[in-house]
């Protein structure tokens, strides 16, 4: 380190491994050298002068040198006035041979001699600021590779956390101990993968945030184990972890000669099985997409055979019917397996008997049966008719195509247009209804228009306090889920909901 007293060629070569041991740029061991030489210079000659020193990039000669700016006169300058730093035009003409106000003359000073203590100093100086480049410069290097997976070794343990040594010792990442796999025993000297989450700047250093229970580190993992879907031929479109224990991941593929699950599971396994060592024995279903929602369903509740299935879209949710002997499988231990799968898909979803489906189809098949009873003033039979004809909502009878109506056996041209008008005349009173207590309690014309969720949970939301759709945009995933009730409105849901407000609101997408 000490360059200063070094022959000049010296001094550029120090400067050039210390900048490649850092891994810094060149000019930064050259500016904090400057800044050094500059303080030392200051505490011989005068900390009230503006003094500054240069290194020749090319020979290594040291110069310092006082700067002076040029003033019309002291009187101009008032209290601002620094005989120090402030040279008249006439006082100039001593630096420079022409100088007007405004300039910056120089005062070449003499080569700086270095003792023990002003070497030091410099040291401290340079140490400093080589140590905060190296710092930004790892900040700079990590902070891109967000969302790879990086290999480490593990440095120590402290109260849960894993600390990683990365890159030889050149910089430290950590791992909470929430984003461990559970059940895992990590010891120090340990070799191990983990994703980077998120890189911080500190005064300490990038603050480098590691997971392997994350769905993105089983995501990654896959992409280095498998060439097809490293190279694209074979796409991740969800991953659902119950890390440690269980996990799905969906997989496809536009080309019809790939095999996309029989290539991302390998032959007796040979691909799959080093993602399944690396997150500590964890079992893992591949699982084939679909833009079908009931055939993802089906496979997403593999290993389990589905029987029956039965979609509904308004409610994004999903009766799954199975066998006696498949409804333990189904659900899992717990509930993962059907847990997982809701998660693979998107949807909510419940498994059902046979008798527990039969049971719900008649009890939906009831309140139907009520609802046009008492919509349309119709008696049971007719009622029954619309059902038997696929008639779910009051909404289909009021807007189908009239001509559909008429082609129902038993139906004629003026019942048809009875049902309706009547279909029609219970849905603006059920509106007008709607409005008028929703003004009741506060609740703004935007958000009772959003059509995007029915009313009784717009209702809910106003008696929450939640009173426009600025409100409804301004709120995270889990407070609106805690607000509704799980059994209203899952997370995923939720989320579509609330980007759907943000978008209206404030013209924000998801991209």
């Amino acid at each position: 380190m000490a360059f200063v007293s070094m022959p000049r060629q010296d001094l550029l070569e120090s400067i050039k491994s210390l900048a490649e041991e850092k891994n810094i740029d060149k000019e930064i061991v050259f500016e904090s050298l400057e800044i050094a030489i500059s303080k030392i210079a200051k505490h011989k000659y005068g900390e009230e002068f503006n003094i500054t020193a240069s290194i020749d990039r090319k020979n290594g000669a040291i110069h310092t040198q006082r700067l002076f700016e040029v003033i019309e006169s002291p009187e101009d300058k008032g209290d601002d006035y620094d005989p120090n730093t402030m040279l008249t035009v006439e006082q100039a003409k001593k630096y420079a041979e022409n100088p007007v106000v405004g300039d910056t003359v120089v005062d070449p000073l003499p080569e700086p001699e270095f003792g023990r203590v002003a070497f030091q100093t410099a040291r401290q100086i340079m140490i400093g600021r080589v140590r905060d480049a190296e710092k930004g410069q790892q900040y700079e290097e990590f902070k891109d590779e967000v969302g790879t997976i990086i290999n480490g070794v593990v440095k120590r343990l402290e109260f849960g956390n894993v600390y990683v040594d990365i890159n030889n010792g050149k910089a430290e990442g950590y791992i909470k101990n929430t984003e461990i796999i559970p059940g895992e025993r990590l010891g120090v000297g340990d070799r191990i993968r983990a994703l980077i989450m998120d890189v911080e700047r500190s005064n300490t250093g990038p603050q480098i945030h590691l997971t392997r229970s994350h769905n993105m580190f089983m995501e990654k993992l896959f992409v280095q184990e498998v060439p097809e879907i490293y190279e694209g031929i074979i796409k991740i479109k969800s991953v659902a972890r119950a890390p440690g224990s269980h996990a799905k991941i969906a997989v496809e593929t536009q080309d019809p000669s790939v095999d996309a699950v029989g290539m991302t599971v390998g032959i007796k396994g040979t691909r799959i099985q080093p993602v399944i060592n690396e997150c500590h024995g964890e079992k893992i279903d591949v699982i084939l997409y679909s833009e079908d929602p009931a055939v993802f369903i089906v496979n997403a509740m593999q290993p389990a055979k589905v029987a029956k299935i039965i979609i509904d879209e308004d409610k994004h949710k999903a009766f799954v019917v199975v066998n006696p002997d498949q409804q333990s499988l189904a659900i899992g231990r717990r509930g993962q397996n059907v847990r997982l799968a809701s998660q693979l898909t998107g949807w909510d979803i419940d498994v059902l008997s046979e008798e527990q489906e039969q049971e719900r189809r008649t009890k939906e098949t009831k309140e139907k049966t009520e609802l046009f009873t008492r919509g349309l003033d119709v008696d049971e039979m007719i009622a029954q008719i619309l059902i038997n004809e696929g008639f779910r909502t009051i909404e289909e009878i009021a807007f189908v195509d009239i001509k559909e109506l008429e082609s129902v056996e038993g139906f004629d041209a003026d019942l048809a247009a009875e049902l309706q008008k009547r279909a029609k005349d219970y849905l603006n009173k059920q509106e007008q209804d709607y409005r008028d207590q929703g003004h009741a309690i506060g609740i703004s014309d935007d958000l009772l228009d959003f059509s995007f969720v029915k009313h009784p949970i717009i209702m809910k939301l106003g008696e929450a306090g939640i009173k426009t759709l600025a409100d409804l945009a301004d709120l995270a995933t889990d407070e609106l889920v805690e607000i509704l009730g799980e059994d209203t409105m899952s997370a995923r849901l939720a989320g579509r909901v609330i980007m759907k407000a943000r978008e209206l609101a404030y013209n924000i997408t998801e991209d």
